[in-house]
């Protein structure tokens, strides 16, 4: 089964035991948004994506599921 974007930031976001509203703040982002990004009823933006790619430590290409590696 291949992970898309929801599962993935989900699972990092899991991983380091961090809630939606945290990281939503730490990433500038309304206090619902990682929610709605987990249930697939959003894409971020470009701007966003990278942002949290950046945060994770991870490519975006992995964080979209597009690639395994980190």
């Amino acid at each position: 089964m291949n992970e898309g974007f929801p599962t993935r930031l989900r699972r990092l976001r899991e991983a380091r035991r961090m809630s939606r509203r945290t990281l939503s703040e730490l990433c500038g982002l309304s206090k619902n948004m990682i929610a709605v990004y987990e249930r697939g009823e959003a894409d971020p933006s470009a701007a966003t994506l990278c942002l949290l790619a950046d945060h994770f430590g991870v490519s975006t290409d992995y964080l979209l599921g597009r690639s395994k590696n980190f």
